[in-house]
C-alpha cells in the first residue's frame, strides 16, 4: 500500500508513520501545499496513493481544501470512485463543521487525535486497504 501523511505536528506525523508503515510505504508532508504536490506527482508517475491520512488545519492550504483539489483531480483525471485514494481525515478539533464538510467533499472517515490505532485498523479494514490478516 502507499500511504501519504499530511501532518503538520512533528509528533502525530512520526507516530503515524511509525504506526502506518508496517502496513505499506509512507510518504511524510508538513502542510496542505506539499501534500498536493506529492499527490500529483504520484498521478503524474502513475503510482498513486492508496491511503491519505489528511490534518484538517495545516499551514498554507488546509486539509479540507487539499481533499476538495484531490477529489477534483481524480474527476479531472477520470478515475473512477471505486479507484480513487481513500482519504482519513485527521483533528484534534472538536468542530463539527470541518468533519462535516469534509464528508461532504468526498473523504471516506474521519479519526479523532490522539488516534485510536485499533479503531484506525478497523476503518482501514473497512475501507479494504488492509486484510484481517495484518495485526
Amino acid at each position: 500500500m502507499r500511504i501519504l501523511i499530511a501532518e503538520d505536528d512533528l509528533i502525530s506525523r512520526k507516530f503515524l508513520s511509525r504506526f502506518l508503515s508496517k502496513y505499506g510505504d509512507c510518504d511524510l508532508v508538513v502542510d496542505g501545499m506539499e501534500a498536493l504536490d506529492a499527490y500529483m506527482m504520484a498521478i503524474k508517475e502513475k503510482n498513486a496513493y492508496d491511503l491519505i491520512c489528511l490534518d484538517i488545519m495545516m499551514p498554507n492550504v488546509d486539509g479540507v481544501k487539499v481533499l476538495k483539489i484531490i477529489r477534483q483531480l481524480e474527476e479531472q483525471n477520470n478515475i473512477s470512485s471505486d479507484e480513487r485514494c481513500k482519504v482519513i481525515m485527521t483533528t484534534a478539533l472538536a468542530d463539527t463543521q470541518f468533519v462535516q464538510k469534509s464528508f461532504e467533499i468526498g473523504c471516506d472517515a474521519y479519526a479523532a487525535k490522539p488516534i485510536d490505532t485499533e479503531r484506525l485498523v478497523e476503518v482501514m479494514k473497512k475501507l479494504g486497504l488492509i486484510k484481517d490478516s495484518i495485526e
